[in-house]
């Protein structure tokens, strides 16, 4: 190839973006009850068993498997998402079958896993890009309840990695417990959950003020409730901005019609979240988030018509023990880091 041609063309590359940065996109997801038909006797999974009460199957699993890869690789477009959280999982089990074994395989994540001591065996964990999260350290944080005959409920996962413009991020994963018991009678766990998440992004900002901290979940309560306005003391991104501080990306977005992720009675609800550090929504940042915004993915293939409440609705994996080959409960969301 002759050098003007060479030129010529490295000229249009750069021009129509063809060697732009891959975007580093976050995204979460509570995929609902995602358990393997393998039976754990030291965890209350039989419902998830052959003959178990969802009449739970091999053929099930991997259809279940085959819409997580089709739900990823939408919100990734061109390009894989650098960091997707996901929660209630079973094991680290259904995790490898989903990086290794699924047609996700095709784009070669890592991932970590916590082992929790939720009585279901559920779990949360972490799928990374390893060209563009370097992974420096885990933890994962059990939670202590102050009531001492509460069931144990999911750990908290923490990753720390280093960006390719040599920015540390620390990442936490959260599911915290559930209102299955009613909101009011289970709040008190869920601030239990709060003031270990709280003491970690504390000791944080105590070593690096500049830390940049995503942290990213099912709360099980909103950006408003008090787990995480007054003991995580997560803030609206539209409220003054300080780098030792935490805010939530959707906590403005509280009073928008028909915004949220979950959809409980007819009303939808904002339970899946991220809350980050300050440092990520300045301007001066080195590594910053794109238009200070988060997005609930709500592409038409996630969504049914709603016929009893109007609107639409999560297109869902089970409806009671009924199969209908959804997706999930929930849907997922996401956000972009400018590096």
């Amino acid at each position: 190839m002759k050098k003007k041609t060479l030129i010529l063309l490295l000229t249009v590359f750069y021009a129509t973006g063809a060697f732009a940065q891959q975007p580093f996109r976050i995204m979460f997801y509570n995929v609902e009850n995602l358990f393997d038909v393998r039976d754990d006797s030291l965890k209350n999974d039989d419902d998830f068993l052959p003959g178990g009460n969802m009449n739970w199957n091999n053929w099930k699993y991997w259809e279940k498997l085959k819409n997580i890869t089709r739900v990823v690789t939408s919100i990734g477009k061109m390009y894989s998402p650098a960091l997707v959280g996901l929660c209630e999982i079973e094991s680290d089990s259904t995790i490898y079958d989903l990086t290794k074994r699924s047609p996700l395989r095709a784009q070669r994540y890592s991932y970590i896993t916590t082992n929790s001591p939720d009585e279901r065996g559920i779990d949360v964990a972490l799928l990374y890009q390893r060209h563009q999260f370097k992974l420096l350290e885990k933890h994962e944080y059990q939670i202590q309840f102050e009531n001492k005959k509460a069931s144990p409920t999911r750990n908290i996962l923490h990753t720390v990695g280093r960006l390719i413009n040599s920015d540390t991020l620390d990442v936490f994963i959260c599911h915290f417990p559930s209102r299955r018991d009613g909101k009011r009678e289970s709040e008190h766990l869920r601030i239990d959950a709060a003031k270990l998440l709280k003491s970690k992004t504390d000791s944080l900002f105590a070593t690096r003020i500049t830390s940049n901290i995503v942290i990213m979940g099912d709360f099980n309560d909103h950006p408003n409730d008090k787990s995480l306005t007054k003991i995580l003391q997560a803030k609206s991104v539209k409220d003054d901005l300080y780098t030792t501080s935490l805010y939530n990306m959707f906590y403005h977005k509280m009073k928008t019609p028909d915004f949220g992720s979950y959809k409980y009675q007819g009303r939808w609800e904002v339970l899946d979240q991220f809350i980050v550090s300050g440092t990520l929504l300045l301007d001066s940042a080195k590594t910053q988030i794109s238009n200070n915004e988060a997005q609930v993915y709500q592409a038409d293939f996630l969504l049914l018509d709603d016929d009893k409440n109007g609107g639409s609705k999560p297109f869902r994996t089970n409806l009671g023990p009924r199969y209908i080959g959804g997706f999930s409960d929930h849907l997922p969301i996401y956000l972009d880091l400018e590096l």
